[in-house]
């Protein structure tokens, strides 16, 4: 058995030495990003197939995990470090106050608006496919998942909207700082966003040593960016160990025994991208182009599966390759990491809350429950956790909210990865097309960074 590690193990060095050679020689990131998701499917497709449920295959994936899992943890340790440097040094740049207000409305209003779209999509594939929870077997592992649900269905069954809100106040910022609860990303942006404020006081009051504090912000800023831009250079080789890793431990016969619902949610989650590209037609942005700049951001989140590991991507993306402002990127990345996430907060839901009705008897066609299923899933949406297993979170606010059974959610366990990944990618697009919509609406869009030919991830711009 050892053996046959080292020379899958070896196989797999084999690939990321040849991936760094092609990255050094100049190719830009998306084609290497691409190549290295191929290469992720066909690893795991050929683990898969020659040592399917063995040790073998337990022991390759250990150490192909240290490459992903290892760039995964990477990029957790610079989003709180990234979130509250560069929300406090766009602060800092505003020469109007009021400026802050009109960004927050704006990528709040855009997050909301798409998000209850996608819940009515939801609602819709539920009804085409044909879903129900009615017949599905439960078994060992569902009964089990069921019961975790239940579980935790206590900690925020109870959870009332105002109080959903005042947990986004950091009473303690250094906790937040640590990501100890779901909502401490907005936490973090509220507790930057007042350091910022009080840092303009300070030079309103005196301007020689505002000058300074806001010098040291900069150079604060431009250190963790550097940082950044070294973790996102191994974005290749992160998405081909996740990758390879997702097919190499899925289960052809459970995807299969429940295709009907796989197929109904990527159906959906194509409908949210449609969505998302005539929101940005709107404003005039071309959406071919947008799509190929963050190509790479939307594939590290289909294989991470979650939303707050994609910030630093996310944020990079918006501003260097975009033309967001620094401001408006990193508002819109934070608060879509928590707030109205389409695919996890706004779709799968949506599509529970249809499957499950018909079982206690609730007509899912009425137009008093598809109301106050759309109202519950956007408010709903406020402050789910942004990393795999949000979309629980999401769905037992809603269920308990609208007294149906929350322990039917479990049957779809064997299922959950797969979908969880379409799921964070079209989330994390709808925060990245929140903040270019927002930014073209104020006139603070770059169409020259937009229009450029550059595929890589560039320099970040000041305000």
């Amino acid at each position: 058995m050892l053996g046959l590690v080292t020379i899958n193990v070896l196989i797999f060095a084999l690939a990321i030495a040849l991936l760094a050679r092609w990255q050094r020689s100049g190719a830009s990131l998306s084609k290497v990003v691409l190549v290295g998701l191929v290469i992720g499917v066909g690893l795991g497709a050929l683990l898969q197939w020659l040592f399917a449920d063995s040790a073998v295959l337990e022991g390759t994936i250990d150490w192909v995990n240290l490459v992903g899992g290892g760039y995964v943890q990477l990029l957790k340790m610079i989003i709180m470090p990234l979130v509250l440097v560069t929300i406090l040094s766009a602060v800092t740049r505003l020469h109007d106050a009021s400026a802050l207000g009109k960004i927050s409305l704006g990528v709040l209003a855009m997050l909301m608006i798409t998000t209850a779209i996608s819940a009515v999509i939801g609602i819709s594939m539920t009804q085409l496919f044909g879903l129900s929870a009615e017949g599905l077997v439960q078994g060992a592992r569902e009964l089990e998942r069921g019961q975790a649900i239940i579980e935790r269905s206590a900690q925020v069954a109870d959870l009332s909207v105002p109080q959903l809100l005042l947990s986004f106040i950091p009473a303690n910022p250094f906790q937040d700082l640590a990501g100890a609860r779901p909502t401490s990303i907005i936490s973090v942006v509220i507790f930057a966003t007042f350091l910022g404020l009080a840092a303009l006081g300070i030079r309103r009051e005196s301007p020689a040593l505002g000058d300074k504090l806001i010098e040291g912000i900069d150079l604060v800023q431009k250190w963790i960016m550097r940082l950044v831009r070294m973790v996102i250079r191994l974005t290749p080789y992160g998405v081909m160990a996740l990758m390879t890793k997702v097919v190499s431990t899925s289960d052809l016969g459970d995807i299969l025994g429940l295709l009907g619902f796989v197929v109904a949610s990527y159906v959906g989650l194509t409908l949210i991208l449609v969505m998302h590209a005539l929101f940005l037609m709107g404003v005039g942005v071309n959406p071919l182009r947008y799509f190929h700049k963050v190509w790479p951001v939307l594939t590290f989140a289909f294989t991470s599966r979650s939303s707050a590991a994609t910030i630093p991507l996310n944020i990079e993306a918006q501003v260097s390759r975009i033309g967001v402002p620094p401001a408006i990127a990193n508002f819109a990345a934070s608060f879509g990491a928590t707030i109205g996430q389409n695919g996890c907060a706004g779709l799968y839901p949506a599509m529970l809350a249809m499957m499950i009705a018909p079982t206690v008897g609730i007509d899912p066609l009425s137009f008093e429950f598809l109301a106050t299923l759309v109202l519950v899933v956007t408010l709903a949406s406020f402050g789910i956790a942004g990393v795999g297993g949000g979309a629980t979170f999401a769905a037992i606010i809603v269920l308990s909210t609208l007294d149906l059974p929350i322990a039917l959610a479990g049957l779809l366990i064997s299922i959950e990865p797969l979908i969880d990944m379409g799921r964070t990618a079209i989330n994390v697009n709808g925060s990245m097309t929140a903040g270019t919509v927002t930014s073209r609406l104020l006139g603070q869009h770059d169409s020259a960074v937009f229009d450029s030919s550059d595929d890589e991830l560039g320099e970040p711009k000041s305000v």
